[in-house]
């Protein structure tokens, strides 16, 4: 007989922006022909736009006890396997996917399923997820997972989980690579080198949900990581941390290490690596292709406004001069519409990204995420347009839905001048001229800009739309 108990990780799919790439006004279309063009970009887009492999679930699932067995469903790509009698079945939730989570987990304890409820929405918001839940386990699950199977194995679950501490990154955890299909992903070497984050800007949550203080993996622990897993996957690896160059003695010491192993790789990273010559060498020498860099806004008021002290915008410039000089290609991830955002900043992000040539420019709307400063400011000033008090309301869409109403500029306004900007920048021309001209990873710059003149358009479409409706 067996008796081992089988465990569900879900991931969940977002119903628009890079997983559904989907209107969020328009029903599906009737016409067969435009139905399989619309599902055939939108499978393009989960697969090449680096679809990677959900690393919480994959810490997660890694954790061993005997007589346990885990499985993960990543349900951008595959449908529930409910013809199994799964003992347990844990989703992780963020918070602009909660509502979709909380429906999925009421049904799933309709049909009978003991349901586990993490990540960062639980984390933040606990009692919200009180009664969708037979299990809740907040915080960072590292170590606690294991208590919970193994609490599950002596059939003795507990309805709440809540680590004491941080766990200890410098402890050695293996992280297994092979619970995934590798087809499904754009690489599945998801590389982790810390948590944390010493900056204290009003629009983030990570100081909130993983400490205002770096917490690193022992280097040795990383290259170990980095050779097992270049054995199954000999693809691009990609170093998940949100700023991997934040203290410069430990990541040139990690990529010193990472030289002879000959991998490739992409990454995030402030734009002060252009002003850090020696780790900028390095990272190319390590194989460093493409990075995200947070640029957020060049205009002073609105990095002041929000507590964006790191980086000032004079040296913004320079420094993504100097990173491109090296080889290495740059994505950099704007925010329009901050409060100290006027009709002119168009014209200057515009010029900025002329003047930088940056490879993938990403115009992103402020979304006032429930659990940070700027979301509980928003509401204090009465300039949300959701429901602030329904944290349910709160969703992730890719630029198709204004959530709140800028400082200085109307609301129609701004859609307009939004809309703009993202038609002046992304055009298939635009798109091939900048893969062309990107000093590395042509292919993925070029498929990055392409998908982002699809996903733009579906932007402005919504926008418009929206703005009919309000």
């Amino acid at each position: 007989m067996d008796n081992r108990k089988r465990v569900l990780l879900v991931f969940l799919a977002s119903d628009s922006g890079v997983d559904g790439a989907r209107s969020l006004f328009e029903q599906p279309s009737k016409n067969g022909a435009k139905e399989w063009f619309d599902k055939t970009v939108r499978n393009l887009i989960k697969q090449t736009q680096f679809a990677v492999p959900p690393l919480a679930l994959m810490i997660l699932a890694s954790v061993e006890v005997e007589g346990v067995e885990q499985t993960i469903c990543d349900l951008r790509f595959e449908e529930l396997p409910l013809e199994i009698p799964w003992d347990l079945i844990g989703i992780s939730i963020q918070t602009g996917m909660a509502s979709k989570a909380f429906d999925l987990a009421d049904n799933l304890r309709a049909k009978g399923y003991t349901v586990a409820l993490g990540g960062a929405h639980v984390t933040l918001f606990p009692e919200a997820c009180r009664i969708h839940a037979d299990i809740l386990v907040q915080g960072e699950a590292d170590d606690i997972w294991k208590t919970v199977l193994k609490d599950l194995k002596k059939g003795a679950t507990k309805k709440h989980y809540i680590p004491e501490a941080f766990p200890d990154l410098s402890l050695s955890r293996s992280v297994k690579s092979r619970l995934f299909d590798k087809k499904r992903y754009f690489t599945t070497n998801i590389i982790q080198t810390g948590r944390g984050c010493p900056y204290s800007c009003d629009f983030c949550n990570i100081h909130i949900l993983n400490g205002n203080r770096h917490r690193r993996r022992t280097v040795e622990s990383v290259v170990d990581e980095v050779r097992r897993f270049s054995q199954d996957d000999k693809r691009i690896f990609f170093f998940v941390d949100d700023s991997i160059n934040a203290n410069e003695e430990y990541a040139q010491e990690l990529f010193s290490r990472l030289v002879p192993l000959n991998i490739t790789w992409f990454g995030q990273a402030t734009t002060t690596l252009g002003q850090q010559p020696r780790l900028l060498e390095t990272f190319a020498q390590s194989g460093c292709r493409a990075l995200l860099v947070g640029i957020e806004s060049i205009e002073p008021a609105s990095r002041d406004t929000h507590n964006k002290t790191q980086n000032r915008s004079t040296e913004l410039a320079e420094a993504i001069i100097n990173i491109r000089k090296a080889g290495i290609s740059l994505y950099g991830s704007f925010i329009y519409g901050l409060d100290g955002d006027t009709l002119a900043t168009p014209a200057a992000i515009l010029d900025f990204i002329r003047m930088t040539k940056l490879d993938v420019p990403g115009i992103n709307i402020l979304r006032p995420n429930p659990g940070t400063r700027v979301f509980e400011r928003l509401r204090e000033e009465g300039r949300l347009l959701f429901d602030p008090d329904d944290l349910s309301a709160y969703r992730y869409t890719f630029g198709q839905e204004m959530l709140y109403k800028p400082k200085q500029i109307t609301l129609s306004d701004f859609i307009e001048s939004y809309s703009k900007l993202t038609a002046e920048l992304f055009t298939v021309t635009n798109s091939f001229s900048r893969g062309f001209s990107a000093p590395s990873a042509k292919t993925a710059v070029l498929l990055f800009n392409l998908f982002y003149t699809h996903l733009y358009a579906l932007s402005r479409h919504d926008l418009k739309k929206q703005l009919h409706l309000i």
